[in-house]
């Protein structure tokens, strides 16, 4: 049982107000942690404390900077294990995968404390004698960082380690299903020799202190990650007062296979995609779109795989799906259950909220296959974030492409073929962030951008690379330094 408090200038503090919300585990209904419910008072404490530590962060030299997310890399990967388990524990990801989300935080650490000695700008030569020209990048100032439960390390680790990095300061929010987790990464940072006050940890509900910590007058910038109604309520507030804002949202991704695909492989990449964390991630395949010639094969082959998933506690060995997150998830997954058969979609394997046994204690639920699915039913349109896929039929690659574009949002998508004209077309035409030629839609690296399109995404992009992280939490600063001794006109010619 962890009673966990928030960490406001270098202090382990409980609410002022006294209010306490519970953390369970999702796969037993066991309460494994409490956490403070934050009030503006200790919002304004914590965003007050993070402007002040600002005006020394930001000089401390980027290299050492570094160095300090080098030393929380070590120490997240000589605790990956327990750090993994806690994970499976308090999101229900299988033990895998939680380890695999803890991996992608040590992978980020060591990668940002790189880029504190890769915070390059440009020289370039002057048209006049005796005159330098220079861009740098600078710090923006305070930012809060508001993550969701479904990668409750990897998520908070793409956005606190490359605001630290560049030399902000930072109120952070980890989501209420997962108050433990957030507090572990703030610990490991703390321990590494990060000074008070440059990164602040407040826990509580996403619409009472997520908007209030967003909207507040001290912060520079928000970092969001979480629904696209949330990011769209966040980014309508946030506009007024000039904030940057960069919001990662949702998904409702496709995988195209093709009559020339491997099926075998195709079929492989469909599961992960569509089951792989109970379906609960943004990137997740909630749609596989297939040519017609191949479409009953197809799906013979894939509903057999996905009756061979074994559901369970992911701390238990051997299970391939966990439960969903909370009560509130799984209602929404047999909503659109529902939705589904009312539109006239074939139930063709699931649909079933798991009871009985250890399963009833939890929030498990079948894989879920609907077939005979139109392009514009609700549960090919919109995001269901559970394990429920729908197939759909395509005539040929243009069908298929103009089927996966046609919804609201352009995260990722993927297409599974040997023809090099089919890939090169979907890699042109894809209406998404990311795209990926015979391998599923999870599975994105940290050295490479990571960001959707039309409502999955809009602001500055996440993780690493050329357009990734560090664009948002920075800005450009352009130098002319003239040591000529005398007044010289650009463009001007005395």
């Amino acid at each position: 049982m962890e009673n966990l408090k928030n960490y406001i200038d270098g202090e382990w503090v409980g609410s002022s107000g006294g209010g306490r919300f519970k953390t369970l585990n999702p796969a037993t209904g066991e309460v494994i942690g409490d956490a403070p419910v934050s009030t503006h008072d200790d919002i304004d404490r914590a965003v007050a404390a993070a402007r002040e530590a600002y005006k020394k962060w930001r000089l401390v030299p980027a290299p050492k900077r570094g160095e300090i997310i080098f030393r929380a890399a070590e120490a997240l990967l000589k605790d990956k294990q327990r750090l993994g388990e806690l994970v499976t524990a308090e999101m229900g990801k299988i033990l895998p995968e939680g380890l695999g989300d803890v991996q992608e935080a040590i992978d980020m650490a060591y990668y940002m404390a790189g880029e504190g000695r890769r915070l390059s700008g440009e020289t370039i030569p002057s048209e006049l004698p005796e005159k330098d020209c220079k861009s740098v990048r600078v710090p923006v100032g305070t930012f809060a960082l508001i993550t969701p439960w479904n990668f409750p390390t990897a998520i908070p680790s793409w956005k606190i380690l490359p605001a630290l990095v560049a030399g902000n300061t930072a109120v952070f929010k980890p989501s209420r299903y997962t108050p433990i987790c957030g507090t572990e990464i703030v610990r490991k940072l703390v321990e590494a020799g990060l000074p008070k006050g440059v990164l602040n940890l407040i826990h509580g509900p996403g619409g009472e202190v997520g908007e209030y910590l967003a909207t507040h007058e001290g912060i520079d910038g928000v970092s969001f990650t979480g629904s696209s109604a949330v990011g769209a309520r966040l980014a309508h507030m946030c506009s007024a007062p000039g904030k940057g804002i960069s919001c990662e949202m949702g998904g409702k991704n496709a995988i195209i296979i093709m009559e020339d695909a491997d099926l075998g492989l195709a079929v492989e990449g469909a599961i992960w995609g569509g089951f792989g964390t109970t379906g609960q991630r943004c990137t997740a395949a909630s749609r596989v779109i297939v040519h017609k010639n191949v479409h009953d094969k197809f799906l013979e082959k894939f509903m057999a795989a996905a009756k061979k998933l074994r559901i369970g506690n992911g701390l238990k060995p051997d299970i391939d799906m966990g439960p969903l997150v909370s009560l509130e998830q799984l209602s929404k997954v047999e909503g659109y259950i529902n939705a589904g058969l009312t539109e006239g979609a074939t139930l063709a394997l699931g649909g079933m909220r798991c009871s009985g046994g250890e399963l009833g204690h939890g929030y498990f639920f079948e894989p879920t296959i609907f077939t005979g699915v139109k392009p514009d039913m609700r549960i090919a349109r919109e995001e269901i974030f559970g394990p429920v896929v729908s197939v759909i039929k395509a005539n040929d690659i243009a069908d298929a492409i103009e089927i996966a574009n046609s919804v609201e949002y352009g995260l990722v998508a993927s297409i599974y073929t040997n023809n090099i004209r089919y890939s090169a077309l979907a890699e042109r035409d894809l209406e998404t962030g990311i795209v990926y030629v015979n391998a599923s839609t999870i599975g994105a690296e940290i050295q490479l951008p990571f960001g959707g399109e039309k409502k999955s995404g809009f602001g500055g992009k996440e993780a690493g690379g050329r357009g990734g992280a560090l664009d948002m939490f920075t800005r450009w600063k352009v130098i002319y330094r003239d040591y000529s001794g005398r007044l010289q006109k650009a463009q001007i010619n005395d």
